[in-house]
């Protein structure tokens, strides 16, 4: 799947966990965007509630392959129905590339290929750890100091992958979306 005008207008908001990304995606969805929510905390919540293994803190290998091709079902669906309204997806496939090389796990050469292929706009919203909101969940295991090297290794991973990474600032949701449609503004 070549990076054509449709795939222009799909937006990644990525970073480490806890740093706001699924507030901010709520806020861009009340004001009537569309969104995607992020796949590796709903996988988590089916593994716990069917007792399955495919859990980050139990196999990080089968927790990887079960986020990607669910970024890969979200990303082909949203392909088919987005048409040109931008839609904002929180993290995307090449989420769990950066993920692979935070657990020191070797990446696939199919991950690899079809991280290349099912491309999204090429400026990506990353938004840094933030300490003052972080907070841990029944999802979310991760320590901050965990947080922090995983937003290293996202932000790399994006870059390896020819993406222009923007960095969202630590201010109020509102003020972040508005830094977000003003860059996508200036972008067209």
């Amino acid at each position: 799947m070549n990076n054509n005008n449709t795939n222009q207008k799909l937006y990644i908001l990525t970073g480490g966990p806890g740093a706001g990304k699924t507030t901010l995606l709520n806020g861009l969805n009340d004001i009537g965007f569309i969104t995607v929510a992020e796949e590796g905390r709903r996988i988590i919540k089916e593994q716990l509630s069917s007792h399955g293994n495919g859990l980050p803190w139990i196999d990080k290998g089968l927790f990887a392959k079960l986020m990607f091709d669910s970024s890969i079902k979200s990303f082909q669906k949203i392909v088919r129905i987005s048409g040109n309204d931008p839609v904002f997806f929180d993290r995307g496939i090449l989420d769990t590339i950066g993920y692979l090389k935070l657990e020191k796990l070797p990446v696939p050469e199919e991950m690899d290929i079809t991280a290349r292929e099912m491309m999204y706009n090429k400026n990506v919203f990353i938004l840094p750890p933030w300490k003052e909101i972080y907070e841990n969940d029944p999802e979310r295991k991760q320590t901050l100091e965990v947080a922090e090297h995983t937003f290293e290794c996202i932000y790399e991973t994006y870059l390896e992958y020819g993406y222009h990474v923007i960095e969202v600032p630590k201010v109020t949701v509102e003020q972040r979306i508005r830094f977000i449609l003003d860059h996508i503004e200036r972008m067209q």
